[in-house]
């Protein structure tokens, strides 16, 4: 149905919340809007809203940290805080927009885009890609801290991880039929 961003000073209620009224028909603004409604912490808050059919929604409350910004194109947003400078949004966005491949690819390649226009403000540790698709859970969950290359060392673990994507989630909902990986006690 789509995907929620909660970031800043995140409330994780957040995602199930919005993905409910997602589920119910809302449009991500409709949505966003109905949050800002319900919830008086949203000044504290960056939210992004992806729904699966119409444009995205984004928000920024006043006391977003350090440099912000929020960004939506006809499929896809990006928001981000504590930033070098704004263009590293439109270049998350403009990145993930003209880049090939799985959907996970694209992903990465939005981050590395946003990292060479400047990344976050300080130092980055950490890097990571979650993507849900049909199988009901996270198909792809990567995550790497506190590395000095994170970005590079997510994409030699996503290299690693595309070309078994498939036979984990074929293993998840019918075992039988999965292929053996050639561990003790797999036949």
């Amino acid at each position: 149905m789509g995907a929620v961003a909660s970031q800043n000073i995140t409330d994780p209620r957040f995602g199930d919340w919005l993905l409910d009224r997602l589920a119910e028909g809302d449009p991500a603004g409709e949505a966003l809007a109905r949050l800002r409604e319900h919830d008086g912490t949203m000044d504290y808050r960056q939210v992004a809203v992806v729904a699966a059919q119409g444009a995205p929604a984004v928000h920024s409350g006043g006391r977003t940290l350090g440099v912000h910004h929020a960004r939506t194109s006809d499929h896809a947003a990006a928001a981000g805080n504590l930033l070098d400078s704004t263009g590293v949004v439109d270049a998350v966005l403009e990145g993930f927009e003209s880049a090939g491949g799985e959907f996970e690819q694209r992903l990465l390649a939005a981050l590395g885009a946003g990292l060479a226009a400047g990344g976050e403000a300080g130092d980055l540790h950490s890097a990571g890609l979650a993507v849900v698709r049909d199988a009901g859970w996270r198909e792809t969950d990567l995550r790497v801290d506190w590395s000095g290359t994170p970005l590079a060392d997510l994409g030699a673990l996503l290299d690693v991880w595309l070309p078994q994507r498939q036979d984990y989630v074929t293993r998840g909902i019918d075992p039988s039929t999965a292929p053996a990986y050639g561990v003790p006690g797999d036949e």
